[in-house]
């Protein structure tokens, strides 16, 4: 699907182009003359935040990291969104998951219709930064919750839905570093001097949301991976109570089954023809019993 709306007095325009076909966006490409390796990025579901320009053909390019609105595998993950600047030409491509991002920047638009094409860019790409926080703060209430749980009981369930957040906000953290790292890179590029005040002062105003989440999600990973590191020595510090538990009751049963074993032996023994002889036994084994019992409770502490 291809959309084209004018703005800034119809100066620019601004074509949104949602498509998964390649063949397709090679024939787009070709019509508005650009090179065809851009396909590559704009289609690789991997692509990493990154800044090309091609002098010779006068094509900017952005692949800026945007939110994955759909959980994969019970997490959040973010999705590469391409922004190409071409002339007076303002081109986004998009799919059905970035999608929901060409709606706000539309809403945008409709209420700055006649705003530059650089400050257009700029702000979309600050709706974008702002598209992160809400996922952030459902984390943020998603990971006081599993901790709730994990306070009534440590389970295996509980703690993979911990390592779900985990999972979810580094990929936030990864994806937002190099959303910052890009917007840097547009700062100290050749056009950033053509830029006007109000392009460049909106630039800043996006660099600065961008290292406002990298803060937000760090903080965020830092706190998911201390309540981890939590959790794990407390399963550990169990599991230790358990092995010194059952070690003090395999080391107490061995005296009844010494005592046993020893008047068991085919040989003459004393007690061997007196009737009490197997009370006199028992009681000696309870008094062994309790004794070690006693000794190995002073030593543990």
């Amino acid at each position: 699907m291809i959309k084209k709306t004018l703005f800034n007095n119809k100066q620019n325009s601004w074509t949104t182009i949602n498509t998964e076909d390649k063949e397709e966006l090679k024939k787009l490409y070709t019509e508005y003359g650009i090179d065809d390796e851009i396909v590559e990025y704009s289609l690789d579901k991997n692509e990493r935040a990154h800044l090309d320009y091609e002098a010779k053909t006068n094509t900017f390019v952005l692949i800026f990291n945007v939110p994955n609105r759909q959980k994969i595998d019970n997490h959040y993950e973010t999705i590469p969104m391409t922004f190409i600047i071409k002339d007076n030409r303002f081109i986004t491509i998009t799919n059905k998951k970035n999608q929901y991002v060409v709606s706000a920047m539309e809403r945008y638009l409709d209420g700055n219709p006649d705003i530059t094409l650089f400050k257009f860019l700029f702000s979309s790409l600050f709706l974008v930064t702002d598209f992160f926080f809400p996922y952030i703060e459902e984390m943020n209430a998603g990971r006081k919750k599993v901790n709730d749980k994990l306070k009534e009981k440590t389970s295996k369930q509980n703690l993979l839905l911990l390592s779900d957040l985990e999972t979810g906000i580094v990929y936030f953290v990864s994806a937002s570093k190099q959303n910052v790292v890009l917007l840097e890179q547009v700062k100290t590029h050749q056009l950033y001097k053509g830029l006007s005040d109000i392009e460049k002062e909106e630039l800043e105003d996006v660099v600065i949301e961008a290292k406002q989440l990298v803060e937000m999600t760090q903080l965020s990973s830092q706190i998911l991976q201390q309540l981890s590191g939590t959790y794990t020595n407390i399963l550990n510090n169990n599991l230790n109570e358990g092995m010194r538990i059952l070690t003090v009751l395999s080391v107490l049963l061995t005296i009844p089954t010494i005592i046993t074993g020893f008047f068991g032996m085919n040989m003459p023994l004393p007690l061997e023809n007196n009737t009490s002889g197997w009370l006199i036994t028992i009681i000696l084994s309870v008094f062994l019993w309790f004794a070690l019992s006693f000794a190995l409770r002073k030593i543990m502490k």
